[in-house]
């Protein structure tokens, strides 16, 4: 066209067919076009009832796009109703945590109203105070405390990263291969401690706090070391809670009584808890306990993992936190009836289960449990039986097995 133009011959005008290439490579073909459009001149037209036919059709089209359009709209507005409300229903906590119940906390811990307010879950921003003073200091650690312990966990780091070997005295019966052993194990489980999140692997924003609590600890607590399944409680104080007070609240928390029979792997106080779990298994699920009964399927293949990480590593993060929520008020109790919840939440899918099927699905739950179906689930366990509530069953098992032991030697552990 620049040639013609410059040697002054006027240009043809581009031809029907280059308009329509012209069209196609730039302006997409609506559905309109293709059902309602004349077919181009060099075809036979469409019949009457065809084009009839096809009208109807894309009437019908546009009736359940607009439906669909309408039905997604209205998904989208009732979504930011409830997350609207939610947040309201959030600040509106906060402020009562805060300005009633944490300044009158000996006064009101125990009220109705504030039970009621902890089952409906602990607002993030305050979590990590309730936490902690529902957990308390029962063991009097201090900052300074905390500050020794992890002054030696990061010499023993040292020393073990030069070659070492030298024992302190007061682990004289702990050998310097099993120190090193559970330094070398707190390293591994970092990095896989919600590997999701990707802040507590190295380079992290949180990997250094949660390798000083967990190192801390072994030297505060060198008799217990590091077990498999600490790393994911410590994670989660961590993230409620500064390095020195999420500290405090791990070394008490993994000084009840409960978690001290698990993590130091008491054989016949971890059978003791079995035995009263399923007490109260057969009182609430009877049908399911006699499914699991006949699959041989026993406790501690779904519940240690359980029970080691308090549901923090089973559930989404969110719901492991409302979990710990209820449990810092209500104590180990909490921790078997959501057990139980669980259990009566998939119950109808469990019992169709054989042994395989059901150990591979407790032991990786769904992700996608919506929080108030699951405590609306544990809600409805009840932690009695026989007129006998969680202490006292658990209480006299514990009884009967030490009766049992001093009877017969060959029992003993």
């Amino acid at each position: 066209m620049e040639y013609e133009d410059k040697a002054g011959r006027p240009s043809k005008p581009p031809s029907p067919k280059q308009n329509v290439r012209k069209n196609l490579d730039f302006e997409p073909l609506s559905t309109t076009a293709l059902i309602l459009e004349d077919r181009p001149a060099n075809l036979p037209a469409k019949p009457a009832e065809e084009a009839q036919k096809h009208r109807q059709q894309y009437e019908e089209m546009v009736v359940q796009a607009k439906k669909r359009e309408l039905k997604e709209a209205q998904r989208r507005k009732k979504q930011l109703e409830e997350r609207c409300r939610l947040e309201e229903s959030i600040g509106n906590a906060v402020l009562t945590w805060n300005n009633e119940i944490l300044p009158n906390w000996e006064t009101m811990w125990c009220s109705r109203k504030v039970r009621d307010l902890w089952w409906q879950g602990i607002p993030p921003s305050v979590r990590g105070k309730v936490w902690s003073l529902a957990i308390g200091n029962e063991l009097n650690i201090t900052h300074e405390l905390f500050d020794i312990c992890l002054a030696r966990a990061k010499e023993r780091w040292r020393s073990f990263s030069t070659g070492g070997s030298e024992v302190e005295n007061e682990d004289a019966g702990f050998s310097a291969a099993d120190r090193e052993a559970s330094l070398e194990l707190i390293k591994l489980d970092i990095s896989r401690t919600f590997p999701n999140l990707c802040i507590f692997q190295q380079g992290g924003p949180y990997h250094d706090m949660l390798h000083s609590v967990l190192g801390a600890y072994t030297c505060y607590r060198p008799d217990v070391g590091y077990v498999q399944g600490m790393s994911f409680i410590a994670a989660v104080l961590i993230l409620n809670l500064d390095t020195a007070d999420a500290f405090i609240a791990f070394s008490n928390l993994l000084n009840k009584p409960c978690q001290m029979a698990f993590f130091r792997v008491d054989h016949g106080l971890m059978l003791t808890y079995f035995a009263a779990f399923e007490v109260f298994f057969e009182e609430n699920l009877p049908k399911l306990f006699a499914h699991f009964k006949k699959n041989n399927l026993t406790p501690d293949i779904y519940l240690i993992d359980w029970i080691f990480t308090l549901y923090s590593k089973s559930l989404p993060l969110d719901l492991a936190c409302r979990i710990w929520d209820v449990f810092c008020r209500d104590g180990e109790e909490f921790l078997f009836r959501t057990a139980l919840g669980i259990l009566k939440l998939f119950e109808d899918i469990l019992t169709k289960m054989d042994f395989i099927h059901i150990a591979q699905f407790l032991t990786r739950l769904p992700e996608d449990l919506a929080a108030e179906g699951f405590f609306a689930s544990i809600a409805t366990i009840q932690m009695q039986s026989r007129n006998k509530k969680w202490a006292q069953v658990l209480t006299a098992l514990q009884k009967d097995s030490r009766e049992m032991e001093k009877g017969s030697p060959s029992l003993r552990h």
